[in-house]
């Protein structure tokens, strides 16, 4: 490694690849080469998944590290990070977290940074105290939250200190979604919907989180009215199985399709008219953004950082979560009113490109990365860290919001 090359490391073991890891994947195609080295550590399961899209100059280092007690994977990441030299250790989703950034601070890394992505809604019993978050979170440098609701869940609900918490919203490559492109011939044809047929796509992982089963008996509200409605699932996970048990039940079978996970959306955001995002809990989803970007109307449930990027009669219509009604009247008003629908997705589109670049996203990270750097008063460094500061804000793309 050459001099005043500043070593990151990220680490995830999630099995599956979601969110947060297209995240991590925007972060290490965009970092400027000049300055930074990347590598990331994951589980074997999920390296296989992610393989294809790791730029070529980022090493993939297999590690799983998901259980107390995993003693010698514990062992292996300390080695891993003392053998990269690693300045900037930064996990992504508190399960990562909390066994990465111990080892990290052991191991005295520089800089140990921790991105939660989501409100853990799902936490029940002494999980929802928050204690263990707190403890591992002595050990944390700095917390970026992607969204303004996030970061106010970090310091309400966890108690997390507001001065390690900085807001650095999600970003896409807008340029990859051209709203003029139309679906490929024959793809209706071969999802077996009709060339008429209105097509509404959400997607997201087959998990509880993502509010698939409300979105199923909103639509079966919404062919009351509009029998030829027809739905494209894009994603993978552990509910697809009992996902596809629901839809024979209420008798969908003709109109939902699962195409499982698609690596370039694009192509599925096209057939759409507009797309639906029913969550129950959210960071802020990238989903929304890429339908916006694809110039389509969202229609989504107001939960956490959504709303920073589906404004309600302006980009997308919002509703509860979980009420499959209020879900069913909003999809039946953008069906009843296509003039509305397209002027809301050419208002999202406009919205994106102006507030959810991947190079505001990139930009926005790596100033921070250099900030903290050099606040950790590393004498040998610093002023290498100073100077490519100071080359990296005559750059600046956009500012940054602590929370």
């Amino acid at each position: 490694m050459k001099r005043g090359l500043i070593s990151v490391m990220y680490f995830s073991n999630e099995l599956s690849r979601g969110g947060a890891e297209e995240h991590i994947l925007t972060l290490l195609r965009g970092l400027d080469r000049k300055y930074f080295r990347a590598r990331w550590v994951c589980p074997p399961e999920l390296a296989a998944q992610l393989a294809s899209d790791v730029p070529a100059d980022v090493e993939l280092l297999r590690l799983e590290f998901r259980r107390p007690g995993q003693f010698s994977a514990a062992a292996r990441l300390a080695y891993l990070i003392r053998r990269c030299r690693v300045d900037i250790l930064h996990s992504h989703l508190f399960y990562a977290s909390l066994f990465a950034s111990p080892v990290g601070w052991f191991c005295r890394v520089p800089v140990v940074m921790e991105t939660p992505h989501v409100r853990e809604a799902w936490r029940q019993g002494l999980k929802s105290h928050y204690l263990a978050d707190r403890l591992a979170g002595t050990f944390v440098d700095r917390y970026i939250a992607v969204s303004h609701a996030n970061a106010r869940y970090l310091v309400e609900e966890k108690g997390l200190p507001a001065h390690k918490i900085s807001v650095i919203h999600n970003g896409r490559d807008i340029e990859q979604f051209d709203p003029e492109h139309p679906a490929p011939d024959g793809m209706r044809k071969k999802l077996g919907f009709g060339e008429n047929d209105p097509v509404l796509a959400i997607v997201g992982r087959l998990e509880p989180q993502k509010g698939h089963c409300v979105l199923f008996d909103a639509l079966s509200i919404v062919r009351q009215e509009f029998p030829g409605v027809r739905l494209v699932c894009v994603g993978e996970g552990s509910l697809h199985a009992e996902l596809e048990r629901r839809v024979f039940t209420l008798g969908l079978e003709g109109v939902v399709r699962f195409v499982g996970f698609q690596s370039h959306p694009a192509t599925w955001l096209a057939l759409a008219n507009f797309t639906v995002l029913p969550s129950f809990y959210e960071g802020l989803p990238l989903a929304a953004i890429d339908s916006m970007a694809a110039g389509r109307a969202v229609v989504a449930t107001a939960v956490d950082g959504t709303p920073e990027v589906v404004l309600d009669g302006k980009t997308g219509l919002t509703v509860p979560p979980g009420d499959a009604a209020r879900l069913a009247n909003a999809i039946r008003r953008l069906l009843r009113d296509p003039r509305l629908c397209g002027e809301l997705g050419r208002n999202a589109r406009k919205f994106v490109l102006e507030k959810f670049t991947q190079q505001r996203q990139i930009q926005q990270t790596q100033e921070l990365y250099l900030s903290t750097l050099d606040q950790c008063s590393l004498s040998s460094s610093a002023p290498v860290y100073s100077r490519i500061a100071r080359l990296s804000t005559s750059t600046r793309v956009g500012d940054k919001t602590s929370a």
